[in-house]
């Protein structure tokens, strides 16, 4: 009989990965990254001549995660395969497969955010103004980039959306964002019309037994993938010219930045963008320096002669 902890790490890590899919509500990517994260961890692992579970010890962990500073991994990458190794070891330790558990003595390493770029208002008003929106591609790339930036939605939760997440007459939109979680985003006027021309006038010009309810569909009739968005988006802000190339996650972040520029408060734009922690809207919506003097002059006492 094997006891606890006498297990080959491989044969853990695919008992994990197994567990996050049947068990916890974590999105493709995130399952794709830990199970390849510990998949290298075995690796190094067996290089060093550890094999089983319990052999895993925290020295092991800080090793590997040496190294790949050492190689030059970014600081977003080992973070997020530290993230990986100490899930791992919790779960084998709630388990009870392993005594102790290593990873809690992992330090986290500090994430060195980039702020991505961003339009200003007038390349916004630029791009969306001046598209060629003819035919139905034309009238769904319109209708894609109005509602990218119209609400600051993820590429992932525009294509996932179908027609009947449309609220025409409260003007929102349902969407399904990050670990399931429903949240309701308005629409603006420009967006809501745009939409409203592809469904009738675009959208039946492609859809066909593939297309189901989704919103946005492709040239033959499927959903629209994210990878034809991102596609969609720089190849319409080359044709617009002296507008800074943008992936779509620029644009979310461009409607992020110009609601706060408008006086939108965080609690407001952490709600829109479905970010279950305001941190992370601070970090992500960065707040220009204009914007700061302008509430300093309005709420501070001295801010004014």
């Amino acid at each position: 009989m094997t006891e606890a902890g006498d297990g080959e790490l491989p044969e853990a890590v695919a008992e994990f990965g197994r567990y996050l899919r049947g068990e916890r509500d974590v999105s493709p990517h995130t399952l794709r990254a830990y199970e390849g994260d510990l998949r290298d961890l075995c690796r190094y692992a067996a290089e060093v001549g550890v094999r089983k579970v319990s052999e895993l010890d925290v020295n092991v962990l800080r090793a590997w995660l040496a190294l790949q500073h050492a190689d030059g991994l970014s600081r977003a990458t080992l973070a997020r395969r530290t993230a990986a190794a100490r899930a791992f070891t919790a779960h084998l330790h709630r388990r009870r497969v392993i005594t102790h558990d290593p990873g809690q003595l992992l330090g986290t390493p500090k994430r060195h955010r980039d702020l991505p770029r961003v339009l200003d208002q007038d390349e916004a008003a630029r791009l969306l103004d001046e598209m060629d929106a003819e035919g139905p591609l034309g009238l769904r790339d319109q209708a894609v980039l109005e509602l990218l930036y119209g609400t600051g939605v993820r590429v992932s939760e525009l294509c996932g959306m179908d027609i009947d997440d449309l609220d025409t007459g409260r003007g929102t939109v349902r969407v399904l964002g990050k670990g399931g979680k429903d949240r309701t985003v308005p629409l603006g006027e420009p967006a809501a019309r745009a939409v409203a021309t592809w469904l009738s006038a675009g959208r039946p010009a492609l859809a066909n037994e593939r297309s189901g309810p989704a919103l946005f569909l492709g040239a033959r009739g499927g959903r629209l993938h994210a990878n034809t968005v991102r596609r969609i988006v720089h190849g319409r802000i080359a044709e617009v010219g002296d507008v800074p190339d943008l992936a779509p996650h620029g644009l979310r972040h461009s409607a992020a930045t110009h609601l706060l520029e408008g006086g939108a408060d965080l609690r407001s734009v952490q709600e829109i963008l479905g970010h279950a922690s305001l941190q992370t809207t601070q970090i992500y919506t960065h707040v220009t320096p204009e914007r700061l003097r302008q509430v300093h002059r309005q709420a501070h006492p001295r801010g004014t002669e």
